[in-house]
């Protein structure tokens, strides 16, 4: 057992004891993004503009040169000095520590030096360390509740941080008995340890069906797939014996998410459908014995803190407040769509009856992508590599300077590089640059996939802004780390749409942070609740369906020509398609979210989740089945998935009520500044809210308050119902409303494709053998880069028509490093949705 540190009111020094993950006071509204200082000159610099991190042994230094700081601002503190300066004075160990983990976490992610890898690693599991020492110090947590209750601070905000900081110290259990806290620390690195096991578990069994011959495969999907042979025996006419020996031609699908969701939506045979989908939802089943014991761990936790489940403990803090309230927006939610997913269920059961030519049969949870691709490409006649000819990434990044242009007269224009402050060739650095304000923030873009980086889209941060003294700023600083893939033929990347879809997406969380004018560095940017650190992001999604904002960047990559209307008027066709769906699964996702963390968790967990998809879905539940094995949302996001609902229906209105009549609108752009980016967390959320759009964004529901769904509804065309089981009332600002007790740590926004919630890493060794299927019609070949080729294609395979980027984007994902430590708590999306498939940040 690894020694604990003990706390004492009188400790000042720190001693290296075990290494902790904590929820940390400190730094809990930490986000992982890149804030550095601008380099005005060639100057040689350190990584990311430190100076510490010309090498990778520079991380040793900056650990011990924070550590350092913090005991001074420590022993500083304990002399007692004023309110004000006490809340500074921590705000500033806070920001001091958080510039060592944020760079450490960036580097660990994207950085192709090995060895800059394993000294941002070892820097930060010490600083996890010193954590412990400061979340535990009762030094530290006295002066700020003494500096809570005096009601001495300045400002509204000083005195909104005192009282997070305070409530956050006692979260992480600082106010219980000796022998209460040792437990609750046991139960955290037990829990931490755990979730490391679930994500190891994930990548290292992804599992995998061979399929023979490999006529049964498309030609589109060859490419993600493994050849393989076995031998097979040819009978002689004359002998009746066996002649020769002859190795037959197969392909091994390794299930990990995205090859799966491209077998399950390309892949004519069902049978072949049927095997991939049951082993990708049956793997890795070392993770029922590990999510059960998180669940048993998480609750005795929760009621050691003085809280009756793990829900509630999480909740308290956030609009909702109580697991209660969001069960019933769920059940709400689910109410009101369950008439429209039950209708689509009932066109796609006919559409596969009419092309299979049965009067009758069953629609099977492997029948869903293939054939609602197939129905959304037969309505609108979509191929998805014309779609991605308009989104070139010069062109992409062009539409982000567009909306910055438009809605906050801004430029994002792009400004040298000190030697030593860029981690490889592709790294871009721009300047967020008002003509009256100045520089507002800087940007690093890493936009290429690489071998060892990260394989989705993330959003970093490594300071955030703050006020260091009535003439001085620091300036937040962000960085946008994805995995595009250029083509063999071509210097740049061609985006899908949904590639394109979460760019802005992170892009909506850079704004939040480098829009942000926060005083403390501990509300900055998107360091709010879980209820609202979502809605930006959402929000900036809306801008890439509209023809208005398209049409000013969308260009083909050739010719020039502007997106043609039409063109889009099909993709917002194909995107309204099975909406109800899609928020279906999100709802059970949610509810399975908060019951395993509820009241009475009752593993095992399978039984509740084919219990929940029976109450929550249109589809059945495959038994022997058990999806919430990848389900790494539970690790980092636990009790918290709802909150990708509010922010949808947060996003929903604010674009009705504000965005949509102009979204290019200087005025349109203003109002999003300065009545919600600029304040990060240090305003209420719904004070926030109402201020942005009005009264009618938010509903009063016993004691918590849900998002108002009019506008969602309106959008997805779903009647508005209000069931008698929930009662609830409009929201009003003035109404009371306890401030939130924890910012959880929105952590670092990760974005990957899939269908289900995890990454794809390396392939499984186990393998399961599916025989050939009788009568099956090998399929036929396709030339690529053909444009006849193009137009004789099916539906599907117009939607699957793989390009050259894909390709080189799938050999880079496999056995793609990850970093297990590392926060993912903000994907936004999982499943198949409008023409590709996609989880969105963790």
């Amino acid at each position: 057992m690894l020694s604990l540190l003990r706390r004492s009111a009188g400790k000042l020094r720190y001693e290296p004891g075990a290494i902790f993950n904590y929820s940390d006071p400190l730094t809990t509204r930490r986000q992982y993004t890149i804030a550095v200082p601008q380099i005005k000159s060639a100057t040689a610099t350190g990584l990311y503009g430190f100076d510490h991190l010309k090498s990778p042994k520079g991380f040793q230094r900056f650990v011990d040169d924070a550590i350092e700081r913090s005991g001074e601002l420590v022993a500083y503190i304990a002399g007692m000095p004023s309110s004000a300066e006490v809340v500074r004075a921590m705000d500033e160990i806070s920001d001091t520590v958080c510039s060592v983990l944020d760079s450490a976490e960036l580097c660990r992610n994207s950085h192709p030096d090995r060895e800059f890898v394993e000294e941002a690693t070892k820097a930060s599991m010490r600083m996890s360390e010193y954590l412990h020492f400061l979340n535990t110090n009762h030094t530290l947590y006295n002066a700020v509740k003494k500096a809570e209750q005096e009601g001495q601070l300045l400002t509204a905000e000083a005195q909104r941080v005192a009282h997070f900081l305070r409530l956050d110290f006692e979260k992480g259990g600082i106010h219980l008995s000796d022998e209460k806290l040792d437990r609750v620390n046991e139960l955290n690195i037990e829990i931490s340890k755990l979730c490391r096991q679930f994500n190891i578990n994930i990548d290292t069994d992804q599992g995998a069906v061979d399929i023979f011959p490999a006529s049964r495969i498309p030609q589109n999907l060859h490419h993600l797939l493994k050849p393989i042979y076995r031998s097979t025996s040819v009978i002689s006419r004359e002998s009746l014996r066996p002649r020769a020996n002859m190795n037959e031609k197969g392909f091994r699908i390794t299930t990990d998410p995205h090859t799966l969701s491209c077998v399950l939506q390309g892949a004519q045979d069902d049978e072949v459908r049927k095997m991939a989908y049951i082993k990708g939802n049956s793997v890795p089943r070392a993770n029922l014995s590990v999510l059960d014991k998180l669940i048993v761990a998480r609750h005795e936790l929760a009621q050691i803190m003085g809280y009756r489940s793990y829900a509630e403990y999480t909740l308290k803090p956030n609009m909702a407040s109580s697991p209660e309230v969001v069960m019933s927006f769920l059940k709400e939610m689910s109410e009101m769509v369950r008439p429209s997913a039950d209708e689509e269920f009932k066109k796609i059961r006919e559409f596969k009856r009419e092309k299979c030519g049965q009067q009758s049969g069953n629609l099977e949870p492997w029948d869903e992508a293939y054939y609602t691709a197939m129905m959304k490409s037969s309505a609108y006649d979509l191929d998805s590599s014309v779609v991605a000819s308009y989104f070139s990434l010069p062109h992409c990044i062009e539409g982000l300077k567009v909306l910055v242009e438009s809605l906050f007269g801004a430029t994002l224009h792009s400004i040298p590089l000190a030697p030593g402050e860029s981690w490889h060739p592709d790294v871009r650095k721009m300047a967020l640059h008002h003509p009256e304000e100045g520089d507002l923030g800087y940007l690093y873009l890493d936009l290429y996939s690489r071998k060892g980086k990260y394989p989705g889209c993330a959003h970093f941060a490594i300071k955030g802004g703050r006020r260091v003294s009535e003439s001085e700023y620091q300036l937040p600083v962000v960085a946008l780390v994805c995995s595009f893939s250029a083509s063999r033929h071509s210097s740049t990347a061609r985006l899908n749409h949904c590639e394109l879809e979460t760019l802005f997406h992170e892009f909506g969380h850079a704004l939040h942070s480098l829009l942000s004018r926060t005083d403390y560095q501990h509300f900055s940017g998107t360091r709010v609740i879980f209820d609202l650190a979502e809605t930006p992001s959402n929000l900036f999604e809306y801008f890439l369906w509209d023809y208005r904002v398209l049409k000013t960047f969308a260009k083909h990559y050739s010719t020039g020509e502007i997106i043609p209307k039409k063109l889009v008027e099909s993709m917002q066709g194909a995107r309204k398609m099975f909406a109800a769906t899609e928020l279906q699964r999100q709802i059970f996702y949610a509810a399975i979210d908060q019951t395993f963390f509820g009241e009475q968790p009752t593993p095992p967990t399978s039984s509740i989740v084919a219990d929940l998809k029976r109450q929550y879905t249109s589809w059945k539940h495959i038994e022997d089945t058990y999806w919430e094995t990848r389900f790494s949302h539970l690790l980092n996001y636990g009790a918290g998935y709802y909150s990708y609902l509010y922010a949808r229906c947060f996003a929903a209105t604010i674009w009705q009520k504000l965005c949509h009549e102009d979204p290019l609108s200087l005025t349109t752009g203003t109002a999003l500044r300065t009545k919600l980016l600029q304040h990060g967390g240090a305003k209420d959320p719904a004070d926030l809210l109402n201020g942005l759009v009005g009264d009618g964004i938010l509903r009063d529901c016993n004691g918590g308050i849900v998002p108002d769904i009019t506008c969602l509804c309106d959008e997805m065309k779903l009647g508005v119902k209000s069931p008698s089981s929930l009662t609830t009332k409009p929201y009003y600002h003035h109404l009371p409303h306890t401030p939130p007790l924890l910012h959880i740590s929105t952590g670092t926004h990760f974005t990957v494709k899939s269908q289900t919630p995890s990454e794809p890493s390396k392939p499984a060794a186990e393998a399961t053998q599916v025989p050939a299927k009788p009568n099956a019609k090998p399929a036929a070949d396709k030339k690529k880069g053909n444009r006849a080729a193009v137009i004789r294609r099916s539906p599907v395979e117009k939607l699957l028509l793989y390009s050259e980027e894909d390709e080189a984007k799938a050999k880079e994902m496999v056995g793609a490093r990850r970093c297990y430590s590392s926060p993912r708590p903000y994907s936004r999306r999982i499943g198949y949705d409008c023409l590709n498939l996609c989880i969105r940040c963790d």
